[in-house]
């Protein structure tokens, strides 16, 4: 077998085999890799590109290897999971490189970071003053994380007492102009509700790239000709502006009848319907 066959079929035997070990170990190792899981990789990629381009040696022995240095940190997972000592000494702890609007100098240099790049740090979280940190801490796997002082965080619904609506995760109904059946009955849907949307928005589902729908039962669409826009959903603001012409009715049935006992009924559920309007507004206005 010429020498170039057998680079290329070993390099397509040990590219899978690295995939299926990643796959093995899991979303972690490539999200979070600690120092240990971070030198293991380093060695099974090393380990694989060598065997691969080596037409002589043993293939047997090179995924004995990687199979060594692919358990090790499956090992040290199990045993982090058991002992925070072991799980401080394998993956590390976080480093406070800010604290209350000081910069920690000593912390700083243990992690050989200047200055210049911890401003870079801060100007990647949006923060351009230190004095703007209440803490700012280095990650065990290298990323960095800042909370700021509370008079410099944003407002938000819950510092206003202001009431809003749940939102629950949106999902894509339509891709490439198919139906997707389990994200619709996800939130509850079919596609009988689906054509009905399609129809009131004027459009087939041949037309429509990408569709999603949210738990208010709205349907957004994005179609492949950019030319076309399509409409966006009304069904909300349509019901928010009923619920404010009956309201507006029933006190026009107050001013216009002699009759007291209807002047005080039209009145009593004008102001009942005046008060749902207050508490259902915002999530209509949305």
């Amino acid at each position: 077998m010429p020498e170039w066959l057998q680079i290329i079929l070993r390099s397509l035997f040990f590219l899978i085999i690295l995939f299926l070990i990643t796959k093995w170990l899991g979303k972690k190792q490539i999200s979070q890799l600690s120092f240990f899981e971070y030198v293991t990789g380093i060695t099974i990629g090393g380990v694989g590109a060598e065997l691969s381009t080596k037409v002589v040696g043993s293939i047997s022995h090179g995924v004995l290897s990687i199979l060594v240095f692919a358990f090790a940190p499956f090992i040290a997972g199990l045993l982090s999971l058991k002992s925070k000592i072991i799980r401080d000494l394998v993956e590390g702890k976080p480093t406070v490189l800010i604290e209350n609007g000081k910069i920690m100098e000593g912390n700083l240099k243990k992690e050989k970071y200047t200055t210049d790049e911890l401003l870079g740090l801060l100007r990647k979280k949006d923060v351009f003053e230190v004095a703007d940190v209440e803490f700012g801490l280095l990650e065990a796997n290298g990323e960095f994380s800042v909370l700021l002082k509370k008079q410099n965080q944003p407002l938000t619904a819950k510092d206003l007492n202001l009431a809003v609506a749940a939102v629950k995760e949106t999902q894509t109904v339509i891709m490439d102009g198919q139906i997707l059946d389990e994200p619709l009955s996800t939130i509850g849907l079919n596609r009988n509700w689906l054509k009905t949307e399609l129809d009131k928005l004027g459009v087939t589902i041949e037309n429509v790239f990408l569709g999603q729908a949210n738990s208010n039962g709205e349907l957004n669409v994005d179609l492949f000709d950019d030319k076309i826009k399509a409409p966006s959903p009304q069904e909300k603001p349509l019901m928010l502006a009923t619920l404010k012409k009956c309201q507006a009715d029933l006190e026009l049935f107050a001013l216009g009848t002699e009759l007291k006992e209807a002047k005080e009924m039209y009145s009593k559920n004008s102001e009942k319907l005046q008060r749902a309007i207050d508490h259902v507004a915002f999530i209509l206005k949305n």
